[in-house]
């Protein structure tokens, strides 16, 4: 009976330790995330605008306004359009592009591990120095990709002031920046592949397509799947690029959510407004967080 109070009292104890242990992490999440997070939705519900003395943070008489006006907002369609669209190929050249490398890399080798860490180099620039670099290759005065072109007989004039390739050419960007992202995830997958299915396999006779079609893909998918949701909410924050390379120009073309509500917030002082964008954003990103968690989670077959 003692040995048992004893051992009871040493778990209460472990516990308390424990808890006043993630105290600290708490109080640091609660203070950079939580309360910044409670306070862009409460001035989502309010009018207010920083060019408007008798506007406020805390007047709550219409709270539903801002989302009323988004709903016939056709500018904010437009971003959300253009979003999607900027989204839709950033991933899949990521997915594609990511799965080629990773395929190519997928040996036992010095050479390889060398050559891996080079195409890690886009992944860990910061946004804003890849954004000065394609910035210089898009600009035709000092691009060395214009001046090449323009020698070789191929004059072309810059994408990025294109109506037509403008999202193009950010979308090249961004796959040139994050396909590293997705090949490192899927290389790591490829190398968890067991031997004995693709042995078996060629010596059954199977091609290389035969063994990635039925053998590789099926265990790939389900990575390709996270990889794949995970870029897709990693595409929504793509900032800087838009910031530097088109300011959301020629137009609107390249006018996507995030820069939207920074115009709205920054430019106009409409701080309520940009605050119900910035929230719808938000709850994407938790609507997609949730589906990746639906779709990793184990199966309760495999659960038990």
């Amino acid at each position: 009976m003692r040995a048992r109070a004893g051992s009871g009292k040493w778990e209460t104890k472990r516990r308390r330790a424990f808890l006043l242990g993630l105290i600290p992490a708490v109080v640091v999440l609660a203070g950079i995330t939580i309360a910044p997070a409670l306070y862009l939705l409460l001035t989502s519900l309010t009018p207010l605008d920083l060019t408007r003395a008798e506007t406020t943070a805390l007047d709550f008489s219409r709270p539903w306004t801002n989302y009323a006006e988004l709903w016939t907002d056709k500018r904010f369609h437009n971003s959300v359009w253009v979003q999607v669209k900027l989204s839709a190929v950033t991933v899949l050249l990521q997915l594609l592009i990511g799965l080629g490398v990773a395929l190519l890399l997928n040996a036992r080798s010095v050479f390889l591990e060398a050559v891996r860490t080079v195409f890690l180099i886009p992944m860990v620039l910061p946004p804003i120095v890849v954004s000065i670099m394609w910035k210089v290759l898009y600009i035709p005065d000092v691009s060395p990709v214009h001046r090449l072109l323009e020698a070789l007989g191929y004059p072309i004039e810059s994408l990025i002031t294109h109506p037509i390739w403008a999202l193009w050419a950010i979308a090249l960007a961004d796959t040139w920046e994050w396909f590293p992202f997705t090949m490192l995830i899927l290389l790591a997958a490829l190398q968890m592949i067991p031997d004995e299915p693709l042995e078996a396999a060629r010596i059954d006779g199977a091609g290389r397509w035969q063994l990635f079609r039925f053998i590789i893909l099926p265990f790939l998918r389900p990575t390709l799947v996270v990889a794949g949701l995970f870029r897709l909410i990693d595409s929504i924050k793509a900032f800087p690029l838009i910031y530097v390379l088109t300011n959301g120009g020629p137009g609107l073309v390249t006018e996507v959510t995030n820069y939207y509500a920074f115009i709205q917030a920054f430019n106009f002082s409409y701080w309520g407004y940009a605050g119900a964008i910035a929230v719808l954003m938000v709850s994407g990103v938790f609507f997609l967080s949730w589906m990746i968690n639906r779709m990793t989670a184990p199966s309760p077959m495999y659960a038990e």
